[in-house]
């Protein structure tokens, strides 16, 4: 039996829609505890990903984090918040 995997990619997408976890630039924190913050918030994360996703909302004022179904991104939302940054979710 074959597995159709872009059939199965669209089904999951349907069952579960993928949100973007977006990190806004920070001028409260360091660099360097915006990094540990992503580290322990969402750890899938490897330290240059958390250091390009901190650069890159410093650069442009905010950043996708990781893209992921929505309960998922709720999660990850709440613990950076936790960590005193500021982040939303949005449909991708």
């Amino acid at each position: 039996m074959q597995v159709d995997l872009e059939k199965l990619a669209r089904l999951r997408d349907a069952l579960f829609p993928p949100y973007k976890v977006i990190l806004f630039n920070d001028d409260e924190n360091t660099m360097d505890y915006v990094v540990a913050a992503l580290l322990h918030a969402v750890n899938s994360l490897t330290l240059p990903e958390a250091e390009r996703i901190m650069l890159t909302a410093h650069v442009t004022g905010s950043a996708v984090v990781v893209v992921c179904p929505k309960e998922l991104a709720e999660y990850y939302q709440e613990r950076l918040l936790s960590y005193g940054l500021t982040a939303t979710i949005e449909p991708d």
